[in-house]
């Protein structure tokens, strides 16, 4: 039986002009696909066998191809958008035809040119299709362990949770909300490290350093601040994690301790409810 959207190996059981029909066997004859001429390898014979990859053509014929997909049924991958139009995007899979993404298939406006991350499915009028609801479809079986360094691939947001990352574009892994830092959004590439590895296999992830390694960016963090404020932050360590949160990027603990060490570095001072730069009080 031909598989749609799998690689397998097929043998040559007839010869054409415009190419070769392949099949599991000379009995399976009445089930065949084409590989067109150009695809062929040189010396091409009856009864030779090739590994071909079979979707469907602009007319929605099966087709095969030798050429090597960037994503096959079932899996996720992080695939190039080339279109978008009223119906849905094509993305940029390593074949002739490109790959439709579903208008109701998709979580956020896309934009040509951009990286998603999509899992790939057929549709019930037997299509293949991508869709970027990905999350049930990524792998709790990654291979790294607390402290390890990861990349991945941000490809939703959650306002209660955090952000959802791909990492390796296959192992299902998420920021807290609490751990997010910095202006982060989905399509984003980023470098983390392990924070944890839950009990179902999924990761937690942390794109801040170790407390002793982040203090340094956080204080110059705080040193920069000063100075798109004009020398004074009209708040202290006391303000609420919220607004220290929404100005910093801090939790209140990370940014309490950088303003300690700047304090007793004498580059700041704290009075009346606002930290001022040494600078600004000379």
């Amino acid at each position: 039986m031909l598989k749609l959207a799998e690689t397998q190996k097929l043998i040559v059981i007839k010869q054409v002009e415009f190419g070769v029909y392949l099949a599991q066997s000379r009995e399976t004859a009445d089930e065949k696909v084409l590989l067109p001429k150009a695809q062929l390898p040189d010396d091409i014979n009856i009864g030779d066998e090739l590994e071909v990859f079979i979707y469907r053509d602009s007319q929605d014929r099966l087709i095969s191809t030798t050429r090597k997909p960037l994503i096959r049924l079932g899996e996720t991958a992080a695939l190039k958008v080339v279109s978008v139009g009223r119906q849905g995007a094509f993305l940029d899979w390593g074949l002739e035809k490109d790959l439709f993404l579903p208008y109701a298939q998709q979580n956020r406006k896309l934009h040509p040119g951009e990286e998603v991350l999509v899992y790939l499915y057929i549709d019930k009028s037997d299509r293949l299709c991508a869709s970027m609801k990905v999350y049930d479809h990524l792998r709790t079986d990654a291979p790294y362990k607390v402290g390890d360094d990861v990349s991945g691939l941000v490809f939703q947001e959650s306002d209660n949770y955090g952000m959802f990352v791909a990492v390796d574009d296959i192992y299902s892994a998420a920021i807290l909300k609490q751990e997010l830092y910095g202006d982060i959004k989905p399509g984003d590439r980023i470098r983390a490290r392990v924070s944890r590895v839950r009990d179902d296999g999924r990761l937690n992830l942390s794109i801040r350093e170790k407390a002793h390694v982040q203090i340094y960016p956080d204080m110059e963090r705080i040193l920069e601040l000063l100075d798109q404020y004009g020398g004074v932050l009209p708040f202290t360590e006391k303000a609420s994690p919220e607004v220290i949160k929404r100005e910093t990027g801090m939790s209140k603990n990370e940014f309490k301790r950088a303003v300690g060490h700047l304090y007793k570095e004498r580059k700041i001072v704290i009075d009346d409810g606002k930290i001022r730069s040494v600078t600004d009080e000379q």
